[in-house]
């Protein structure tokens, strides 16, 4: 069981951040930052929030990157996106990360990064800020630089079959260079899938690989984030 999410506001700098926090009903022995796609913290990561932390038992942390603006539209996605600053974006999921750690309490507890396309680079940047950090989710996103070998914990990604924002070259360099990198990958393609194919709200929804990819991160975030 779970407590019912709750919004909070968060310091950062000389401004305010709001995060989505769903905390286990019994002490939890780690956490995850779910960081959302370009669409904003719509209905889609808030459910899939609520979901994770029924789940795994864990903490659960989805920072607001769009200062509550939530797209509908592609164009209105990309404006969102296109006008975010990078080290505001680095700060609040930073804020986040520490607000996460704060509520589970345990100096030696560790944590999760995942990001949904927009949210993947900073679930692959975090690991290089933060030693607690102890693994990383993509689904369909990925970054590039030097970022990928200053961390290294291991990844799991989700990637459509067919996909114009992460193509098979792109994501078959992005395999090969945290390999190159020392860090253990598991990378998933899902047959008959494209970009979103995780997210109800959008028409590329697709129950099924969904589901096998929930079921993929619930059983790596047991194995990555475990103690001992």
């Amino acid at each position: 069981m779970i407590e019912r999410g709750e919004r909070r506001h968060l310091r950062v700098g000389d401004r305010t951040a709001s995060v989505y926090l769903v905390r286990p009903d019994s002490p939890s022995t780690g956490g995850v930052l779910v960081l959302h796609p370009w669409w904003g913290l719509n209905d889609d990561v808030i459910a899939y929030a609520d979901r994770l932390a029924a789940a795994t038992g864990l903490a659960i942390a989805a920072p607001d990157l769009f200062d509550g603006q939530v797209a509908t539209t592609i164009p209105d996605a990309e404006r969102l996106s296109d006008s975010a600053a990078e080290d505001v974006v680095n700060a609040t999921v930073d804020a986040a990360a520490h607000e996460l750690a704060a509520v589970v309490g345990d100096p030696a507890a560790r944590l999760g990064a995942l990001g949904f396309s927009f949210g993947a680079h900073w679930a692959l940047w975090l690991p290089a800020q933060r030693s607690d950090i102890a693994a990383t989710v993509v689904y369909y996103g990925t970054t590039e630089g030097p970022i990928l070998g200053r961390a290294r914990v291991p990844v799991l990604g989700h990637f459509a079959e067919s996909d114009p924002y992460e193509t098979d070259e792109g994501v078959a360099a992005f395999e090969t260079t945290l390999r190159a990198a020392g860090r253990e990958v598991e990378i998933h393609r899902y047959p008959g899938t494209g970009h979103w194919f995780a997210e109800p709200s959008k028409d590329a929804y697709v129950p099924a690989a969904a589901e096998l990819a929930f079921d993929r991160t619930v059983d790596y975030l047991g194995r990555t984030l475990a103690n001992g």
